[in-house]
């Protein structure tokens, strides 16, 4: 792990700890419209903004702190900042003419356009530290009310584009960015993040290991060159896919152990599922990673498959949520528990509340693992 000695890891050896809910779907029950989101600063855009759900951390701070708040007082240890599409690249789809509606095409020349914007760049910089303050503010605020510390993880998302796919059939060698660019994008990201007070750093919702390896290498770049953080030691690193019915993360098509292989080098603080299908067909692939992982395991997903006639837009409520997460807490497969689409912060209350007393999946030591490679060797 990055660092052993951070506060939760101490946590973790006691109980289950809890991670926030889905910050999309408590913002819908707020009855947000797009003046909303514009305000006066985004009054001019010539593009619907209303699906950009990280800009109300700038036009509607009100509203985001207390959906942070609630969040806590739901029982989350660990909230995520507003980020999930806060770099430049993803930020582009909202402010950026696309060039495919005059027949053309998104490329690398083009996405370069986007890195090198200052509008962009200063957009994804302001919501990103923003973001991150907000969280500190209201994690601080609730762990001086309760006794409890509280924990800000900076979520960098998984980007609109692919590294390791091409859109065009007619192409399989094309690729509309550069894995440089990924990379340049996300080390602006991670340093607002830091700027703001993150604790931790959760690269997220991974559908493409390529793209995550750029996060990774810009993570790892920002603490070489920045000489870093918070006591000057790194930030902890959490790592979470999302996975098909077969158990392959979506567009890389990798299996839940040979993710962990392709992230193991990262040195993780935690590793785990989030979003996907929902609970009930996670069960499996999160055990195999349980197995095969020796770090923190994290798992939030999604309530369910999404359903339009449903308030949240998702099938289960969050007493559904509560029991599925508390199997998997008597397997004995998780150290860190939430939800992702479709939860709500009566979701996390009910999950949290699920899980008092449950133990957490027991952390193996390095000495542990040591000891136990040199006695299966000497059989």
């Amino acid at each position: 792990m990055t660092d052993i000695q951070h506060p939760l890891h101490k946590i973790l050896e006691d109980r289950i700890a809890i991670i926030d809910g889905a910050m999309g779907t408590t913002i819908r029950t707020y009855g947000m419209k797009e003046p909303d989101i514009r305000g006066e600063r985004f009054a001019d855009a010539k593009k619907d903004l209303l699906n950009n759900g990280d800009l109300f951390t700038l036009t509607q701070p009100k509203m985001i702190g207390d959906i942070h708040r609630r969040f806590l007082e739901a029982g989350a240890d660990i909230i995520e900042t507003n980020t999930f599409g806060a770099t430049s690249i993803a930020q582009s789809e909202f402010f950026v003419e696309d060039p495919r509606e005059h027949g053309g095409r998104k490329d690398p020349a083009f996405y370069q356009k986007v890195i090198d914007d200052p509008f962009l760049g200063n957009l994804a910089w302001e919501i990103n530290e923003q973001s991150a303050r907000q969280c500190r503010e209201w994690a601080d605020r609730i762990a001086n009310a309760t006794g409890r510390q509280r924990f800000v993880a900076g979520a960098i998302g998984p980007l609109t584009v692919s590294l390791s796919n091409s859109p065009d059939a007619d192409d399989p060698g094309f690729r509309v960015v550069t894995f440089d660019q990924v990379r340049v994008a996300y080390k602006q990201q991670v340093r607002a993040l830091i700027a703001g007070g993150a604790d931790l750093l959760l690269v997220e919702t991974i559908f493409d290991s390529l793209n995550a390896k750029a996060a990774l290498v810009a993570i790892r770049e920002v603490f070489d060159e920045d000489g870093l953080t918070a006591g000057n030691k790194e930030l902890p690193i959490m790592i979470s896919a999302a996975v098909g019915r077969g158990g392959e993360t979506m567009i890389s098509a990798q299996t839940v152990g040979a993710f962990w292989n392709a992230m193991e080098h990262a040195r993780p603080f935690s590793i785990g599922l989030n979003c996907s299908l929902g609970p009930d067909l996670m069960y499996p692939f999160l055990e195999e990673l349980s197995e095969k992982a020796n770090v923190a395991i994290s798992c939030y997903p999604n309530a369910g498959l999404p359903n339009p006639l449903s308030p949240t837009g998702f099938d289960l409520g969050p007493s559904d949520m509560a029991r599925y997460l508390s199997e998997f807490a008597r397997g004995g497969l998780i150290n860190i528990a939430g939800g992702c689409c479709g939860n709500t912060p009566e979701h996390i209350a009910a999950i949290a509340k699920a899980l008092e007393g449950d133990p957490p999946r027991r952390l193996t030591t390095h000495d542990e693992e040591s000891s136990l490679l040199l006695s299966e060797g000497s059989r």
